[in-house]
């Protein structure tokens, strides 16, 4: 089961993973169970760099921590949260076109304006957990997020047919596996964490129930830029919610 794994880092990450036999669809499916874990690795490599910057000043950590975080990551669910952002506003409740917009290559005004936000929430919360040594949060919030997209694959259709990684990841997810993980992941959080970040979780929760409900209504289901914005949007409901909530 190594080589499902090594999709998911090479895929979620910019670590230099190459194969030399491609990977078939079934491993490609197979991978979605190790996201989470994955996301155990950013978070690890985050706080690990925030400790390292433990005598900076927390505007310069905090500006660090997000460009690391972008660059770690591809910004691949940056480009998914742009390209959904542009859709739905750009799709005026179309699904048809909705579905178009986002296979445009182009970023337009929108996505741009959802960029910004973005990441000047994640700095701004960064910076209020900096302050005061709350590292949890962070890597709570990376694991969460990629929890959710076996979750989502779990109860949602795949919207663009036979094309891309996507139809890839929902043919042949290992549903079995991926319900064991969905599940197993916030129980664990729970039992090395206490209750003190279950209002993270509920955060995650809300979220992911508020984004499929825009998805199933516009789509019909969701797609891989939907997924990334999912991703996105997660990780800063939870980095504000523990600034409001750990932080009060």
């Amino acid at each position: 089961m190594i080589k499902p794994f090594l999709i998911a880092l090479q895929f979620l990450t910019q670590f230099p993973i190459h194969f030399k036999i491609l990977p078939n669809e079934q491993q490609i499916g197979q991978s979605l169970v190790y996201y989470p874990l994955v996301g155990v690795l950013i978070g690890s490599v985050l706080v690990t760099l925030s400790w390292l910057l433990s005598q900076a000043p927390p505007l310069v950590t905090a500006a660090l921590l997000v460009t690391c975080w972008i660059v770690l990551t591809g910004a691949l669910h940056l480009d998914g949260l742009a390209d959904s952002a542009d859709a739905w506003i750009g799709g005026m409740g179309d699904r048809e076109k909705t579905l178009a917009i986002m296979k445009d290559p182009n970023c337009g005004s929108i996505g741009v304006v959802a960029l910004v936000l973005i990441i000047l929430l994640k700095f701004v919360a960064l910076y209020s957990l900096v302050t005061v040594n709350e590292w949890i949060a962070l890597l709570l919030a990376i694991i969460l997020a990629r929890t959710l997209i076996p979750l989502l694959f779990l109860t949602t259709p795949y919207v663009r047919g036979n094309h891309g990684l996507g139809s890839s990841l929902s043919t042949y997810q290992p549903r079995q596996w991926c319900i064991f993980i969905v599940v197993l992941t916030p129980v664990l959080i729970l039992l090395l964490t206490g209750m003190l970040y279950f209002w993270l979780l509920i955060a995650a929760g809300i979220t992911f129930f508020l984004l499929r409900t825009l998805m199933m209504r516009r789509l019909g289901g969701m797609t891989g830029d939907t997924t990334g914005a999912l991703v996105e949007i997660t990780e800063t409901a939870v980095l504000l919610t523990a600034v409001v909530y750990l932080l009060e």
